[in-house]
């Protein structure tokens, strides 16, 4: 038989505890994080355990370990702890005579390309909101709006969406980047698999491009040697530029660079260097009257008509 627990017995000083502890390996360091009496705090502990039928912490004369229960339970912490500081956040610019609130997530190809110029417009013209924007991987972006922790996303097509609604946004033209010097930067257009005899400079591992481009060179049976992976689309000019490679990034992101570090951009032939850029939210989750405006404001600037995931 299922054990209910009653939820309005944990109080947030027994959280927090719980987190210090979890974090720190040990309930004596947890207490005085807290500042609580060590037995206080373990008996805090205790009863947290007993209220949800399960054990959270072994115990032992080395400190404490989290069971796989724990684990779980430290996770819902700290979402709900998270959510309390927006929570504080929003309220406090309330305080302070703004009116909304956004939590914007984008991956680095529309926050480099486009999102600057359309949130100074906002901003511009709604000087009572905030935006609170973050640059995150297309996957993770997904993941925050059906949590809730996201208000507002922009990624690439390709992520999967299910359960978000999906708008078009804009399109990322996709250029292979590579040095003056290099063989083929004598040409005008050039196909993905010629590229693939030579060694690449391309994106961390978890990067909605380089998933793109993997795939793509798997579906020329050809291997993509990665000879150096980087966090951002600048250093990866860098690489390029030192000799280390060719790459594919947005050609927006490299503009600035090519003429100052001797690069040339050839464009790619292949149909999925058009990458479509979308908008998404949670249809779950009502956005608040700042974050439509701020939809309404992105999806002025769309090239596309509305699709559903």
């Amino acid at each position: 038989m299922k054990k209910n627990f009653n939820l309005s017995r944990f109080d947030f000083v027994t959280l927090r505890l719980f987190c210090a502890v979890a974090h720190s390996g040990s309930i004596t360091q947890g207490a005085q994080t807290c500042h609580l009496a060590l037995s206080a705090a373990s008996r805090r502990l205790s009863e947290f355990e007993a209220a949800t039928g399960t054990p959270l912490l072994e115990r032992s004369k080395k400190g404490v370990l989290l069971t796989p229960a724990g684990h779980l339970t430290l996770q819902h912490c700290l979402r709900l702890f998270q959510g309390l500081e927006q929570f504080h956040s929003a309220l406090s610019d309330y305080a302070q005579g703004l009116r909304g609130h956004v939590r914007l997530w984008a991956n680095m190809s529309s926050l480099t390309e486009y999102l600057p110029r359309i949130l100074h417009d906002f901003l511009s013209d709604h000087s009572d909101i905030v935006v609170e924007l973050e640059e995150q991987l297309s996957g993770d972006i997904a993941r925050a709006l059906i949590d809730g922790i996201a208000d507002i996303g922009v990624l690439a097509d390709e992520t999967p969406m299910d359960g978000l609604t999906v708008l078009p946004f804009q399109t990322n033209e996709l250029v292979l980047l590579c040095h003056a010097s290099h063989p083929l930067a004598k040409l005008k257009k050039v196909d993905f698999k010629t590229c693939l005899q030579y060694d690449f400079v391309g994106l961390n591992r978890g990067s909605s491009l380089l998933e793109l481009t993997s795939r793509a060179a798997e579906r020329e049976g050809v291997h993509m040697h990665l000879r150096v992976q980087v966090r951002s689309f600048d250093a990866m000019c860098h690489m390029i530029a030192a000799g280390l490679g060719v790459g594919v990034l947005p050609l927006g992101a490299c503009v600035s660079q090519v003429q100052a570090l001797k690069l040339k951009t050839v464009k790619v032939k292949n149909t999925w260097a058009q990458r479509k850029l979308v908008l998404a939210f949670n249809p779950q989750r009502a956005l608040s009257p700042a974050a439509q405006l701020l939809m309404d404001k992105l999806t002025t600037t769309s090239t596309g008509a509305i699709a559903q995931a």
